[in-house]
């Protein structure tokens, strides 16, 4: 009997263990309840995609004057992830949109994720043109983390802004992060 109970616990432990380290899904991204002042949570960084392809939403818009253009050096001054806080980086996009704060509940099962930054406008199925309000119920279309595509989420903040997408080296060491989506006119200074 307590030979299958310890056998159950390491079990339990390693199923946890290897959703952690898991590879997933998402970029973003991401959780700050007044858009600045909380850490992310160290759940929403460690399972964030760390590159991807540079593919951008149908019908999102090239930013026409843009703070810091293509191949601009940046530093970064958001913590969507481990090593992304005062990393150097180089935009590889720029886009005007409205980004929004949300809180879901992942599709793959596990806690809500809490004040994920960000998902723009056109990551949401069915936004339309008109800024969502905090507090509407959305399905998502983006794709920045493990169990974010087609989840169930609520509007937490907005803002219209331009989001870059950038490449950047983690200060914590690791390979080049490429095309990261998306940080925020107010996430970067300039180098």
């Amino acid at each position: 009997m307590y030979q299958k109970f310890i056998i159950g616990i390491v079990a339990l432990m390693l199923i946890f263990a290897l959703t952690a380290c898991g590879k997933s899904n998402d970029s973003t991204d991401n959780k700050k309840l007044d858009m600045g002042s909380k850490p992310a949570s160290s759940v929403t960084k460690e399972h964030m995609e760390h590159s991807s392809s540079g593919e951008v939403p149908n019908g999102l818009k090239v930013a026409e004057h843009p703070t810091y253009k293509i191949g601009d050096k940046v530093i970064l001054k958001t913590d969507h992830m481990n090593g992304m806080k005062d990393a150097e980086a180089t935009i590889s996009g720029a886009f005007d949109t409205t980004a929004y704060v949300v809180t879901y509940t992942p599709t793959t099962g596990g806690p809500k994720v809490e004040n994920h930054k960000w998902v723009i406008q056109e990551e949401i199925k069915d936004a339309g043109k008109k800024t969502l309000k905090p507090g509407t119920e959305v399905t998502l279309e983006a794709d920045h983390m493990k169990g974010m595509k087609g989840a169930s989420a609520e509007i937490v903040s907005s803002e219209k802004t331009t989001v870059y997408m950038v490449d950047y080296t983690p200060t914590t060491g690791g390979p080049v992060v490429k095309n990261h989506k998306w940080v925020t006119e107010d996430e970067v200074t300039a180098k």
